[in-house]
């Protein structure tokens, strides 16, 4: 305990008071993930890797899905199954995630979600 710093430090101190700081249960997967009724996944950081295994758990195998602050929203290639990060982090965390004109210049690669035309997102409650 007296060489742990950081988050080490912080999950340490957490469990000593019954709390599991990282959340680390394993996501529902008694049901299936839809735009309206989404898997939820809390996360503090700018995006989060997701592990689907399938609907029910198991059936098939894990496949990985990245959810972000920009697209909150990934849905499995394989079962369908919808998740979607919850941003539970500060606002700002003072690292200035914009380019600052340093000249990176990335651009988040298109998708086909990038194309589904709006009254459709409305209709499956994506957006209000």
């Amino acid at each position: 305990m007296e060489q742990a710093t950081g988050l080490e430090r912080l999950e340490i101190l957490g469990k000593m008071e019954g709390v599991d700081i990282f959340d680390m249960k394993p996501l529902d997967s008694s049901r299936l993930g839809t735009f309206k009724d989404p898997i939820v996944v809390r996360s503090a950081g700018e995006e989060q890797y997701v592990g689907c295994t399938g609907v029910p758990a198991d059936s098939h195998h894990q496949l990985w899905l990245t959810v972000s602050r920009k697209r909150p929203y990934q849905r499995c290639g394989e079962c369908g199954n919808v998740i979607k990060m919850e941003y539970v982090g500060p606002e700002d965390d003072g690292h200035g995630h914009d380019d600052h004109g340093h000249g990176h210049g990335f651009e988040e690669p298109k998708t086909f979600a990038d194309y589904i035309k709006e009254p459709y997102l409305r209709n499956y409650g994506v957006i209000p």
